[in-house]
C-alpha cells in the first residue's frame, strides 16, 4: 500500500514517546505520505514509571522528515476543555485541511473502587473522554470534503475482562466505545467513519519482564503486541480501503 495516505494531513494526541503507539502511528503515516501535526502533554509521562527522555519526540520528528512530509507539534494539556479548539486553530494555521484524526492520548493512574478520588476520576474522564469528544466535534464541523474523512480511536478491551486497579481508566476508556458506535452514524452523514483499535497488551515500555513473560506464554503467537501492530491497522483504517468500515471496534490482540 505505497503512499496510501499521500496529500492528506492527520492530528495524532499521544505522540511523546518512541515507544508509544502513537509515534509508531506517526511514523506508518508518514511513510504513506501523510502530513502531520503531533500532539504531546510530556508532563504525563515524566510522573510515570517509564519516564522521558528530553530528545524523544525530536527524534521522532527527524525519522518523520526523511519521509518528505510537513509535520508541525503542539505541546498541549489534553485536561484542559479549550485544547481541542485551539489544536484544530493549530491544523488550520499550518494546513489546508485535516482528513484524520487519531485519537491516542491516554492517562492511566492506578486505583480501585477503596482509593478512587473525585479528582483522580476527573482527571481520566477529562482526558480520557472529554477531550476524545470535543476533538470528534471539532473535526466534524470543521470536515471540508464530502467524503474520505477518518476518526481512530485507541481503546483497550475493556469488556473483555475485569480491570479492578485500573478502575478510572477502565470506565473511561468503555466509554471510547460507546462514543464510537454512537458517534458514526453522525459522522457518516458527512462521509466519516469512526472507528476503534483495541491493540491488547502490547510493549510500550510499561510492562515489567515477568508479566512480558506471562503475556507471552498466553499467546497463539508467544509474543506480546508492538505498537507496530496497531500501527498497520491504522493505516488500514485511515486508507481508502478502509472507506466501508464505520461504528466498529477492531480487536487486533493476537489471540490475547
Amino acid at each position: 500500500m505505497q503512499q496510501a495516505l499521500k496529500e492528506r494531513t492527520a492530528i495524532i494526541t499521544g505522540v511523546s514517546r518512541q515507544k508509544g503507539i502513537g509515534t509508531a502511528i506517526a511514523k506508518s503515516f508518514a511513510a504513506q505520505g501523510a502530513n502531520l501535526l503531533l500532539i504531546s502533554w510530556p508532563e504525563y509521562d515524566r510522573l510515570m514509571p517509564w519516564g522521558y527522555a528530553g530528545e524523544e519526540l525530536q527524534n521522532t520528528i527527524r525519522e518523520v522528515a526523511t519521509y518528505n512530509v510537513r509535520c508541525e507539534t503542539l505541546e498541549i494539556d489534553l485536561s484542559d476543555s479549550k485544547s481541542a479548539k485551539t489544536i484544530f486553530d493549530k491544523a488550520n494555521e499550518c494546513f489546508d485541511s485535516v482528513e484524520i484524526l487519531v485519537n491516542n492520548a491516554v492517562v492511566d493512574h492506578e486505583a480501585d473502587i477503596y482509593s478512587v478520588t473525585d479528582k483522580n476520576l476527573s482527571h481520566h474522564f477529562n482526558v480520557n473522554v472529554n477531550s476524545n469528544v470535543f476533538l470528534c466535534a471539532e473535526f466534524i464541523r470543521r470536515f471540508q470534503g464530502s467524503s474520505g474523512g477518518r476518526i481512530i480511536n485507541l481503546t483497550s478491551g475493556q469488556g473483555l475482562a475485569p480491570m479492578p486497579q485500573n478502575l478510572p481508566y477502565a470506565m473511561s476508556k468503555a466509554a471510547i466505545e460507546a462514543l464510537t458506535l454512537s458517534l458514526s452514524e453522525t459522522a457518516g452523514a458527512k462521509g466519516i467513519t469512526v472507528n476503534a483499535i483495541d491493540p491488547g497488551p502490547t510493549d510500550t515500555g510499561w510492562m515489567n519482564e515477568s508479566l512480558m513473560k506471562d503475556l507471552s506464554a498466553r499467546s497463539p503467537f508467544k509474543r506480546v503486541g508492538l505498537p507496530a501492530d496497531a500501527a498497520k491497522l491504522a493505516v488500514f483504517l485511515a486508507s481508502d480501503d478502509g472507506a466501508w468500515i464505520t461504528g466498529q471496534i477492531l480487536r487486533s490482540r493476537g489471540g490475547l
